[in-house]
């Protein structure tokens, strides 16, 4: 090919490539906006009322899950009924509250939104609480695995919705090494989302390891102070055992990271 030649064709192919990537962004901001304007006009509508009752929270004691000691002794707990998302909060839902995506896996508006702290997850439900007058609030500890569990429709299953973790989760085996978007797994008995596996989800309980030896039974808050906030559900990262219903995680709440979000409750 002449010089002058290939010259024209590096020209031209660099205007396709560009007209392509603008195409490309169009699209991906039309979706944006889409997946906004959505999550925010029907964000009351994606909740599930979930009704209080009684259940027996943590791992049994005769359990050889590896790690489990924290997650035991079992014992009783009541709970109040709430409302809770169905799926962890989205980067669109994120987006149309903050205007802007901290999210390491960018350009997934459906995917849950990562990469925000404890104390992110607080300036979140602050400001949607001032946007929709409400009471928008993180889950306790006791709350989600209630939930995750199926409340009072509860199977007894191991993950949540299935004794198949693949049904329900993403997780190590099958998440390519990240998040993904919400509500593609199986949902619970409850018609929840995402509870087992791909991002850890914030919960408002400072954390101790042993907790549940002093817990109290009615409607249990967490410790009154502490280091750590209670992380719950398992990330596209974890083993099976990190996304069984009864694991706990725990992160400094100023902390944040690719594999950590949140799903939101309200009271009745």
């Amino acid at each position: 090919m002449k010089p002058g030649l290939s010259l024209i064709f590096i020209l031209f192919a660099s205007f396709c490539l560009a007209q392509t990537n603008t195409a490309d962004s169009k699209r991906l901001l039309k979706e944006r906006d889409s997946l906004m304007a959505v999550s925010i006009l029907n964000l009351d509508s994606d909740f599930v009322f979930v009704q209080g009752g009684s259940f027996k929270m943590g791992l049994p004691d005769t359990s050889d899950v590896e790690g489990g000691d924290i997650s035991k002794p079992q014992h009783k707990v009541t709970i109040k009924s709430f409302y809770i998302l169905k799926t962890p909060v989205t980067q669109a839902l994120w987006y149309s509250i903050m205007d802007t995506n901290p999210s390491i896996h960018k350009n997934c508006y459906a995917c849950p939104v990562e990469n925000v702290s404890w104390y992110d997850a607080q300036k979140f439900i602050e400001k949607l609480n001032k946007i929709k007058k409400a009471h928008y609030r993180l889950t306790t500890e006791a709350e989600y695995e209630y939930a995750a569990r199926g409340g009072d429709k509860s199977k007894g299953y191991n993950y949540s919705g299935s004794n198949n973790e693949d049904e329900v989760a993403w997780f190590e085996d099958n998440s390519g090494r990240q998040s993904h978007p919400v509500g593609q797994k199986k949902s619970n008995e409850l018609g929840l989302f995402d509870m087992s596996g791909n991002v850890w989800e914030w919960c408002s309980d400072w954390y101790e390891m042993y907790y549940y030896k002093v817990s109290p039974s009615d409607n249990p808050q967490g410790p009154v102070q502490g280091e750590k906030r209670v992380l719950r559900g398992g990330t596209w990262l974890s083993l099976d055992e990190g996304c069984l219903v009864t694991s706990r995680g725990q992160l400094q709440p100023y902390l944040k990271g690719k594999f950590i979000g949140f799903r939101i409750v309200r009271d009745p």
